[in-house]
């Protein structure tokens, strides 16, 4: 029920609840063309035979005729059609979209909120450095009460800790993680904490000493994470985050399409600008708990217009369902991130985010493509009937010929696609 054919199914099945703008269109204009269509055919058969010098029988077959051309089947059919085209051509591509309308309305995107750890960097961590604080304190007993916090986190820096320090874990009571800030616990009746800077600053266990050696990993684009107890910062752990090569590319194409990339981390402000600067990203905000994502996702819906959000953990998932269009990390993110998200990238390559855009405006296009075919063929031949100059077979091609148009230029959205 987990593997990735099992997540296809349900995109799939999910796709057609969530109708696209311009089907939910083309429903209600079906809705009012066919009951007038019958009508005007009916009033041919009945009232032609009394106003013109057509026999009964001509009548009726003229009512026919107009019936059969100008049935919706071509219209109806095309929109469907061409939208599970286009997400099938997705999710040949590895990009699972929770429905039509999402489809279509990513071509509309102005802004993408990029989440750093596992979106543009690899998520997967390395510990660099392991400092203790006061030089007196027994290194190995700082890594152990380090790692037996860390290793109780699912969170990539909290592993990264863990897998980087050797020694034996303890047992850990009372085990909290705090979104957004970190993780604690008590070890033989102590408690620890395993906190981000944010963190630290609230429980009022910075000094000046201590900002300036944080400083010097965060220019380097480092993440910090310190251990402290209840009264001090014990030790500094350092981890480093390399950025996806796909990154930049991804991050240049959007603003090749007109779209604006704005970062948002928990990190710290300095680590951010590094990847920011790396990635080719100017608006960078740090420092951010899951409610500051939030608050940031709406501010850039009301300043540039619809919103993406791009993430992959559980402190991402508010700010994915509050965004226009949320996308999700599907090959590392959570269950929680995917199920907020309208579209979940399988393969976790940030380029795909450019490359729905792309497919969201060529399904655009194909979209009124047919309907403009539909509604242009059966205008032609409604003109010819109307001056007596088609008959049923006519009708009948179209009809079915139109219809069959239609799919064949649905479907073109199944062929390859170039990257640009």
């Amino acid at each position: 029920s987990d593997s990735t054919l099992a997540r296809i199914i349900h995109a799939v099945e999910q796709a057609q609840s969530s109708r696209a703008p311009t089907q939910r269109f083309v429903d209600r204009f079906a809705a009012i063309y066919t009951p007038a269509v019958f009508i005007l055919a009916v009033a041919v058969a009945l009232l032609a035979p009394w106003i013109t010098d057509l026999t009964w029988m001509q009548a009726v077959y003229k009512a026919l005729v107009l019936l059969v051309i100008a049935c919706p089947c071509a219209l109806v059919i095309s929109t469907p059609v061409t939208v599970v085209s286009g997400l099938a051509a997705g999710a040949r591509r590895g990009i699972l979209i929770k429905g039509g309308v999402y489809l279509e309305d990513a071509r509309k995107i102005k802004a993408v909120a990029l989440d750093k750890t596992g979106t543009i960097t690899e998520g997967k961590p390395k510990l660099v450095a392991f400092e203790p604080v006061d030089t007196g304190l027994d290194q190995r007993v700082l890594e152990g009460l380090a790692k037996s916090l860390a290793g109780r986190s699912d969170h990539p820096v909290s592993k990264a800790i863990a897998e980087g320090l050797s020694t034996a874990d303890q047992e850990v009571g009372e085990f909290q993680a705090v979104a957004g800030r970190g993780v604690q616990g008590v070890i033989g009746n102590h408690s620890y904490a395993l906190a981000n800077h944010r963190w630290i600053e609230e429980r009022g266990q910075c000094s000046a000493e201590l900002e300036a050696r944080l400083a010097t990993h965060e220019e380097a684009g480092r993440t910090v994470t310190l251990l402290a107890n209840s009264e001090r910062v014990m030790a500094i752990c350092a981890v480093a985050d390399t950025i996806k090569p796909s990154s930049a590319q991804a991050v240049a194409d959007l603003k090749s399409l007109g779209v604006t990339p704005v970062m948002l981390t928990g990190d710290n402000i300095a680590t951010a600008r590094t990847v920011g600067s790396q990635a080719g990203i100017a608006e960078v905000r740090g420092n951010l708990l899951p409610e500051d994502k939030l608050q940031a996702i709406g501010e850039l819906q009301q300043r540039l217009g619809i919103t993406a959000m791009t993430g992959d953990g559980i402190n991402d998932a508010p700010a994915l369902a509050k965004a226009d269009i949320g996308f999700a990390m599907g090959a590392a993110g959570t269950h929680t991130a995917m199920e907020a998200a309208d579209v979940v990238v399988m393969n976790d390559d940030l380029r795909r985010l450019p490359e729905t855009i792309r497919l969201s405006k060529r399904t655009h296009a194909v979209l009124w493509q047919n309907i403009c075919l539909a509604l242009g063929i059966k205008l032609v031949f409604l003109v010819l009937a109307i001056f007596d100059n088609a008959s049923m077979w006519m009708a009948v091609f179209a009809d079915m010929g139109a219809s069959l148009l239609v799919v064949f230029n649905g479907l073109r959205l199944l062929g390859k696609q170039s990257s640009k």
